[in-house]
C-alpha cells in the first residue's frame, strides 16, 4: 500500500512538471523563435497562432493562403453530394468555415441581432460583386445553436473542407473563395466582410486575364 501511494504521488509530481514545462515558440517557418519575438509578431495581426508539434509547442502561422485545387469538377461534384445543393460552375464559390465554439465567437444570444445584419451585408456585397451567395459550413455545431433560424449551415461532408482548406482551428470563423478554374484564396481567423469581397473580385480578374490570355 505504501509502494502505491509513492508511485501515485511521483506520478502526480511528473504530471505537475509537464504541465508547467516551458513554451517554444515556432515562427511560420518552423524556426524557433524566442517569446518576446513570437509576442511581438502576434501582435501585428498578420498571423495567428496554432499549436505545434507537441503539447508545449506554440506556432504561427500566415492569416491569407493561396493556391490552386487541381481537380475542380470533383471538388464541385463532392460539394453538391455532400451538401445536397446545387452549384454555378461558372461563378466562384464563398465558403464561411466555424471551426466549432471557442472563445472568440462565443458570445450567446445578444450577438444575435448583429450576427443577422453582419451576414446581410456580406450577402449584398457578395451579390453586387459575383452575382453570389455564401455557403455556411461547420466542422463542430456546437455554439451555433445561439443563432438557430439566422444562416443556413451545413456540415463539413466528411471534413471535406477542413481537409483542404483548414486544417488547424482558427478562431472565430475562417473564410475561402474558390474560382471556377480552382485558384483560391483562404484567410484564417476573424475578418471583416470586406475581404470576402476583396478575394471575390481579385479571383475574377484572375478569371478575365485567363480568358483574354487565351483568346483567339
Amino acid at each position: 500500500m505504501r509502494n502505491l501511494l509513492k508511485s501515485i504521488l511521483l506520478s502526480l509530481f511528473i504530471l505537475s512538471c509537464s504541465s508547467t514545462k516551458d513554451y517554444r515558440y515556432f515562427d511560420e517557418n518552423n524556426v524557433e523563435i524566442s517569446k518576446s519575438k513570437f509576442n511581438r509578431i502576434r501582435l501585428t495581426n498578420k498571423l495567428l497562432d496554432i499549436p505545434g508539434d507537441s503539447i508545449n509547442h506554440k506556432k504561427l502561422t500566415l492569416r491569407e493562403k493561396r493556391g490552386t485545387l487541381t481537380n475542380m469538377p470533383k471538388f464541385i461534384e463532392t460539394l453538391k453530394v455532400g451538401l445536397n445543393i446545387t452549384l454555378d460552375a461558372t461563378k466562384p464559390i464563398a465558403i464561411i468555415f466555424y471551426p466549432g465554439e471557442d472563445s472568440c465567437n462565443s458570445g450567446g444570444t445578444g450577438k444575435k441581432e448583429w450576427v443577422k445584419n453582419w451576414n446581410k451585408q456580406l450577402e449584398d456585397g457578395l451579390h453586387q460583386v459575383a452575382k453570389i451567395k455564401p455557403l455556411y459550413i461547420y466542422k463542430d455545431s456546437k455554439g451555433l445553436e445561439n443563432y438557430d433560424g439566422l444562416l443556413d449551415w451545413k456540415q463539413d461532408p466528411n471534413q471535406f473542407i477542413v481537409q483542404l482548406f483548414f486544417k488547424h482551428h482558427y478562431p472565430c470563423s475562417s473564410f475561402v473563395v474558390i474560382s471556377s478554374k480552382g485558384d483560391y484564396i483562404s484567410y484564417f481567423g476573424e475578418f471583416p466582410k470586406e475581404f470576402v469581397w476583396e478575394a471575390v473580385q481579385i479571383l475574377k480578374q484572375t478569371i478575365s486575364s485567363y480568358q483574354s490570355h487565351n483568346s483567339p
